[in-house]
């Protein structure tokens, strides 16, 4: 699962957050399978989809992350969850969306494949009400 300011994202699902405000950003992950993952890394990248098939990842002047963009995950156990928090600044209006993604070390076990079907994540950034 996938939250964002607290509000489960699912496929459509837009969540609308104030530029200037940290926008906390949590990620569950339950392990399924009768193994434990890891260890692994999970990177979270904003972008902007211009609707043409064009992606803009240059956004690091738009948005900042308040820590890292990228959570470092020993093993989650079989059955278990294991719960992510981080949180993102954005400093321009617009529709962004985010890309997460799995980097798997070569000698863990396979991760489960749910976790590559993660929900898509768009989020408008508005000017705050004065």
């Amino acid at each position: 699962d996938i939250l964002v300011d607290g509000k489960l994202c699912d496929c459509d699902i837009v969540v609308n957050c104030k530029v200037g405000d940290p926008i906390p950003l949590e990620v569950k992950l339950t392990n399924w399978s009768k193994h434990s993952v890891g260890p692994f890394a999970l990177t979270v990248t904003p972008y902007q989809d211009y609707q043409n098939g064009v992606h803009n990842y240059e956004l690091q002047d738009a948005i900042t992350f308040v820590g890292s963009n990228t959570f470092y995950i020993d093993s989650v156990k079989p059955t278990k969850d294991s719960v992510y928090f981080g949180a993102l600044l954005f400093l321009y209006t617009g529709d962004f969306y985010l890309n997460i993604k799995f980097h798997e070390d070569n000698c863990s076990k396979e991760l489960p494949l749910s976790w590559f079907c993660l929900p898509s994540v768009h989020i408008r950034a508005m000017e705050p009400v004065v």
